[in-house]
């Protein structure tokens, strides 16, 4: 980058000694720049706590039954094509299929450089409103699905875990197929308590291994609502008045009467929702990262 500048700076005077101005070559290598620097300014803001880590994002059909359960599963296939677009991995960890169409709720376990810090702007309520596919008289229908977004956290002492607080439950994984399939009790689901938080994991082939992963985004709730917790007190003490609740609102994708995706947060939009339900997110992505920034 700084190579780059210093090359371009170059040309700028060499033109300026010179009678025929090269144009064209500094306006190519101007927005070569423009590239890079957006590149490495989004860089700039993936300092948090966290942000290096893998993440666990789980995405969950809100109220309005098959419409809600079929918006999941596009939020599902858009969230795989992102990791896809950015070379990360995801494997699945648990899925409850809708009734009709979609799903009530899949959570993933993206390995990639800066997954959680990229995913945690995804974090609330996403609306979509379209025409139903799945009633005759072909009404215009608004659904909504939310996405959490939790990081990958190793065993630590800042969550002390009492083992008398958890219920363990133990059940046969559902799925396609597979020695193991719907034969052991391999499945895991972890109640705390206290709390009321459930997770669970079903694809490992071990029941240590899917408990370890159970473990581990429960760590993840926890350790979120304790920092909330703090984030309130904060925001108590400053006489903030605006809502920050975990399930807000962020993004509206509109298909019918008009095609817009707009980000209510940073009012960040494009009309192409079909590149965007595809996985192309990260602009919405890059520009809340400079919001939360600002903030800070």
């Amino acid at each position: 980058m700084i190579a780059a500048a210093a090359e371009a700076e170059e040309l700028i005077e060499l033109t300026k000694m010179s009678e025929e101005a090269d144009l064209p070559t500094l306006q190519t290598q101007f927005e070569d720049l423009q590239k890079k620097w957006l590149e490495v300014e989004t860089q700039l803001y993936l300092g948090g706590e966290f942000d290096g880590n893998n993440c666990y994002l789980t995405v969950s059909g809100g109220a309005g039954g098959t419409e809600a359960q079929d918006w999941a599963a596009i939020l599902v296939r858009m969230y795989l094509r992102y990791c896809e677009r950015r070379g990360w991995k995801a494997e699945l960890l648990e899925k409850t299929d809708g009734q009709e169409a979609g799903i009530k709720t899949a959570t993933f376990h993206i390995k990639g450089e800066m997954a959680y810090g990229n995913l945690k702007c995804e974090k609330g309520t996403h609306r979509l409103v379209r025409i139903s596919p799945f009633g005759a008289k072909g009404l215009r229908q608004t659904s909504f699905a939310l996405v959490e977004v939790l990081p990958e956290i190793e065993e630590t002492d800042e969550v002390p875990i009492n083992p008398n607080d958890l219920r363990i439950d133990t059940f046969r994984s559902g799925g396609a197929g597979g020695q193991n399939v719907n034969k052991v009790e391999s499945a895991i689901r972890i109640t705390h308590l206290p709390t009321g938080f459930v997770v669970s994991c079903q694809v490992e082939r071990s029941q240590l291994q899917n408990r370890i992963q159970a473990m581990n985004m429960l760590r993840a709730k926890l350790l979120e609502k304790q920092r909330s917790e703090e984030a309130a007190q904060k925001k108590d003490l400053k006489g903030a008045t605006q809502s920050a609740d975990f399930g807000q609102q962020i993004r509206s994708y509109v298909l019918h009467p008009y095609k817009m995706v707009k980000d209510l947060r940073t009012d960040a939009e494009t009309s192409n929702p079909d590149s965007v339900l595809d996985g192309d997110i990260q602009m919405f992505i890059d520009a809340e990262l400079k919001r939360q920034a600002k903030e800070k």
